[in-house]
């Protein structure tokens, strides 16, 4: 019991001083997290908890972006909580009751949907036939892919929320501030759509479209909204019931205000309408919440990610090659810089990510909290047992011209007898990532060249001295065989590992080289470098 006792004491005096570390950290999940915290200095939320939010529009189905926005949004959150005792909830808002503007190209039998454009998606028939309508299945498909990544959050429909009562008082407000709310969002018009505009959306009550006309009278006694529909027959609405919907620009600062919502990131496109969504949710009598704009991410030719036009990496793409982790590991790195997301960048995120793993047990509490893995994991932070980094996986993979992890494993168990795919599953899993890679990526692109006369003289040396060597097999004992070769005869020393990895890796950029022959082996590099000298390598 004592030994529990000290292990207890010894827990709580870690939490503690990563508290303090959290409320200086300069990572940027605290320092979100220490905004949400000031907003309530004086009093706790009367609601009961801080109330973290994401918007999902389900259109069609999750992708990377809203991973990222998701897990982000989740770091602040983990932040929050190691800062302050008060409970907290993460809310994903799936704004199902939008109308369905075009029909999406990869549904079955897509033209059976034309008849139900601008309906709500959730009187949409699912084209899956799994269920009850369009809405219905990509919000099953957006927490199944939520459940599967374990993020902690509870999920609302839109259709719910006006349909059940939820959002009624906010909407009656609405119809008694609607001069406000117009002046608002007026002023952010074209001169020709706002002799058009509404910020209600009716829903037909014949054909369940969503009208985007504009309000012949807003009774603010009776909750009702007046109209005409598109063939010019007047209507009377109460606003109440889901009978109506909020354009999307109302309805973000509307949720808020319903909801108390006191933090949400958006990306960069949104960030223009950042005063208009606060005004909103002051007018209707709610807080504004603390907001978080991050950068979008860019194709392999820096061009803006879009899910229309499926540019850029794709979850399922990302997730081929390297684990979760990974992944969340890219996301946290500079939220506010706009970055490539290729398929190139995933061997240094993988490699960088068991790096912040490995440096973490030794780190004192201000270190944990500006390390990465520490908002990615929380508290409970795994042991890398990554004893061969992923680039170097991928050179072996190349030099081995491997078709299945096992391949990698015999050399793997030379270099770490200890280590055992049953032991150090992650570098099981990411010997089969590194195998997919290379035969995807690295084999089309590789291309070997004979040495110049001096590239040649070097090799030599580097061959002669690699068979004569009877020391131990230690990377930096390898390493400075290597340097010595080259240190002579090249200036820049670059040129003499860029030679090396283009003759004898067919590859422009490489591993540190003396680490990869302690991997791959003294002997078969010999034999690597005779048949490069030889021409065979080009040739192959």
């Amino acid at each position: 019991m004592r030994h529990m006792g000290c292990r207890a004491a010894i827990e709580s005096k870690t939490m503690s001083e990563l508290r303090e570390a959290g409320l200086n950290s300069k990572a940027w999940p605290f320092v979100e997290a220490r905004s949400v915290l000031k907003r309530y200095e004086k009093a706790p939320p009367e609601k009961g908890y801080v109330l973290f939010q994401t918007g999902y529009g389900p259109s069609g189905l999750p992708h990377i972006g809203t991973f990222g926005e998701v897990a982000r949004t989740t770091m602040v959150r983990r932040a929050f909580e190691m800062i302050s005792d008060i409970p907290t909830k993460l809310v994903c808002f799936s704004d199902d009751l939008d109308g369905m503007r075009k029909v999406p190209g990869n549904v079955p039998n897509p033209d059976a949907l034309v008849e139900h454009l601008q309906r709500p998606l959730t009187s949409v028939p699912d084209p899956f036939g799994t269920h009850d309508s369009f809405g219905d299945h990509n919000n099953a498909m957006l927490r199944r892919f939520l459940d599967t990544f374990g993020f902690d959050y509870d999920f609302i429909s839109a259709t719910e929320f006006y349909r059940s009562g939820r959002f009624d008082d906010v909407l009656l407000r609405a119809t008694e501030r609607y001069d406000d709310l117009m002046r608002v969002m007026l002023k952010s018009l074209r001169e020709e759509r706002q002799e058009t505009y509404s910020i209600f959306l009716p829903i037909h009550p014949e054909t369940g479209r969503v009208l985007y006309v504009p309000m012949k009278n807003v009774d603010a006694s009776k909750g009702e909204i007046t109209f005409d529909d598109e063939d010019g027959r007047e209507w009377t609405l109460p606003v109440t019931g889901g009978n109506v919907k909020l354009q999307w620009k109302p309805d973000f600062g509307a949720r808020w205000a319903a909801l108390g919502v006191d933090f949400e990131m958006y990306g960069k496109d949104h960030s223009t309408n950042t005063a208009i969504y606060d005004r909103i949710c002051e007018i209707l009598g709610g807080k504004k919440p603390e907001h978080f704009t991050f950068e979008l991410f860019l194709d392999e030719h820096g061009g803006k990610i879009s899910k229309s036009s499926g540019n850029g990496l794709s979850i399922d793409e990302w997730l081929t090659y390297a684990s979760t982790e990974s992944l969340s590991y890219f996301m946290y790195l500079k939220p506010k810089t706009a970055k490539r997301m290729h398929f190139d960048v995933i061997p240094k995120a993988v490699d960088e990510y068991h790096q912040q793993l490995r440096a973490y047990p030794g780190q004192d509490a201000t270190q944990r909290a500006n390390n990465p893995v520490l908002h990615i994991h929380g508290q409970d932070v795994p042991v890398s047992t990554m004893v061969v980094p992923f680039s170097m996986l991928l050179n072996l993979a190349s030099v081995a011209n491997a078709e299945e992890k096992d391949q990698l494993w015999g050399f793997i168990q030379r270099y770490a007898p200890d280590a055992t795919p049953e032991t150090h599953q992650d570098l099981d899993q990411a010997a089969g990532f590194a195998v997919r890679y290379y035969n995807d990526f690295v084999k089309p692109a590789k291309t070997f060249r004979l040495p110049s006369d001096l590239e040649r003289e070097a090799l030599a040396d580097l061959r002669e001295q690699l068979a004569a060597y009877d020391g131990p097999v230690d990377d930096e004992a390898l390493q400075s065989i290597v340097y010595a070769c080259g240190r002579e005869r090249f200036d820049p020393l670059r040129d003499w590992f860029k030679a090396l990895y283009e003759v004898l890796l067919g590859a422009s950029q490489g591993p540190r080289f003396g680490g990869f022959v302690a991997l791959y082996g003294v002997e078969e590099s010999v034999q690597l470098i005779d048949d490069a000298l030889a021409g065979k390598l080009v040739e192959s």
